[in-house]
């Protein structure tokens, strides 16, 4: 017997076309089955159950909460992600610090607490991103620590109708990012995996063959390797909903993407190498937080992202937080 389940309102949410963002799931609680006693495996019944439905509303709205479900450890976390039937991704060729934890669950970027993780689509540097994404909250944040999202076709919309002749450019030649990588982690930096990490081999012949792949050129420098990626396009075609999105790293990569071994405003330029004008840059970052919904987290939250209509990024908090991921192809 699979439970019921019901759309509900928080304060936080937006309208866009006279639907919810994000939508809520949460169980309906009929007396027969109090949500206390409703247990992760009847839980996984009912994502199964529902799925055309929760698949008909992802499409809708581009990111869906459930909250109040028994979602109590990582284990139950990567059951949940399996209940959806999705097919993983594995983390190749990002830029995060991230660790293994169980299944096809690994911990969200694991940058310093007081650092701000910008907006950006999921791997939108490579050629082989996810189509979907699962957040989870195990231990919520003392304060702050909020993963805001923002729909990217509002964004491209805001954009065009503000710097026509940037979108256009943007449009024409794509963009290009460069990121100098150590060997090995470095947990300071937000975008500190190492080349050993991130190819996922100790081999610089394997690494280079990996790099390729995805289309990445590779120069092996004293500090550790090189990236460059691209030029690759900076919107994309949502064929899935007839419309374009804001589907890059820009504003990541130009101000977030900053250690000792990167200059982010380097990190990134138009595909034909020209230089971003910066205050186009801050603008459009002024634009996605004015068109975010950040929802604070609660212990057992799952959030799932369609990474074709969505942007997510991560505020600064108070520990403790950990919150875990999946990828989905």
């Amino acid at each position: 017997m699979a439970e019921s389940l019901v759309e509900t309102r928080i304060p936080q949410q937006k309208h866009y076309e006279s639907k919810p963002f994000p939508a809520v799931i949460s169980p309906s609680s009929s007396p027969a089955i109090p949500i206390p006693a409703l247990s992760p495996l009847l839980f996984t019944q009912t994502i199964k159950t529902h799925k055309p439905y929760l698949d008909s509303l992802l499409h809708e709205s581009g990111a869906v909460l459930f909250r109040g479900f028994p979602v109590y450890s990582a284990d139950e976390f990567n059951d949940f992600v399996e209940a959806f039937g999705f097919d993983e991704l594995p983390y190749v060729g990002g830029a995060a610090p991230r660790s293994s934890v169980v299944g096809r669950v690994f911990t969200a970027n694991e940058s310093p607490p007081d650092q701000k993780i910008p907006f950006h689509h999921e791997m939108a540097q490579v050629p082989e991103f996810p189509s979907k994404l699962f957040f989870y909250c195990e231990i919520e944040p003392k304060s702050g620590g909020e993963t805001p999202i923002v729909l990217s076709h509002v964004v491209y919309e805001r954009m065009k109708e503000k710097h026509p002749e940037f979108v256009q450019r943007l449009e024409e030649h794509g963009l290009l990012y460069v990121r100098v990588l150590g060997e090995d982690d470095d947990p300071s930096s937000p975008i500190g995996r190492g080349w050993k990490s991130t190819f996922l081999t100790q081999d610089k012949n394997v690494a280079e063959e990996r790099a390729a792949k995805l289309g990445m050129k590779l120069e092996w420098t004293e500090e550790g390797a090189k990236t460059i990626m691209g030029p690759i396009p900076a919107i994309k075609y949502d064929e899935s909903r007839n419309r374009k999105v804001w589907f890059n790293s820009m504003v990541a990569a130009y101000t977030g993407w900053e250690d000792k071994r990167n200059d982010p405003r380097k990190a990134v330029t138009f595909g034909d190498g020209k230089p971003l004008p910066e205050d186009i840059v801050h603008d459009c970052l002024r634009i996605l937080e004015e068109e975010c919904v950040a929802v604070p987290w609660q212990r057992g939250d799952v959030l799932l992202i369609d990474n074709w209509a969505v942007l997510h990024s991560r505020r600064p908090f108070d520990p403790p937080r950990r919150v875990l991921a999946s990828l989905c192809k």
